[in-house]
């Protein structure tokens, strides 16, 4: 069989060769470095939303603190309040004689 350069009858002129294409090692690197600068950019995202979450707890937990303390004192200045009308309104109280000074030291 005469094999030649042209293309005979019932024959493809055109023939096709399968290529692989490859991504050399400048190629490779460059998609590495990329790849890690969109994680550490996930990272500061993630971490700059965990700060923000933190500066808000934070917040919380002092309003929270400052409400406590105030509801301690209010609980005591209501006890003070209320044992002043206790106390005028107990029988012992009622039963008491105001006493006035009947005489006056000499010196």
């Amino acid at each position: 069989m005469n094999r030649s350069r042209f293309a005979g009858r019932n024959q493809n002129a055109v023939s096709f060769r399968v290529t692989e294409r490859r991504l050399g090692p400048i190629s490779n690197t460059i998609v590495l470095i990329v790849l890690a600068c969109l994680l550490g950019l996930l990272y500061l995202t993630q971490v700059t939303k965990t700060n923000a979450y933190g500066y808000q707890i934070n917040s919380l937990q002092q309003q929270a603190n400052t409400l406590q303390q105030q509801h301690s004192d209010l609980e005591v200045a209501s006890a003070r309040l209320q044992s002043m009308s206790r106390t005028q309104a107990s029988t012992v109280a009622k039963n008491m004689v105001a006493v006035s000074p009947n005489a006056t030291v000499q010196q």
